[in-house]
């Protein structure tokens, strides 16, 4: 019952969890900050699929407002 481009955004954000969910994030300092690689697959299939910016999901991964 659910339309055909409904069905795609679902999946679509579907996908990007589960690439959210394989990221590797690496500890830095004792496990006080951590960074996200840049050339990451997973962190760059989740920025296309959601369309955001590469940039700021690295910064808004490892930083806390």
């Amino acid at each position: 019952g659910v339309k055909e481009c409904h069905q795609m955004t679902i999946f679509r954000i579907i996908a990007a969890i589960l690439h959210l969910g394989n990221l590797e994030i690496q500890a830095e300092r004792d496990g006080e900050t951590c960074n996200v690689s840049s050339e990451d697959e997973h962190l760059n299939n989740f920025c296309s699929l959601l369309g955001v910016e590469l940039s700021q999901m690295q910064h808004w991964l490892c930083h806390r407002k």
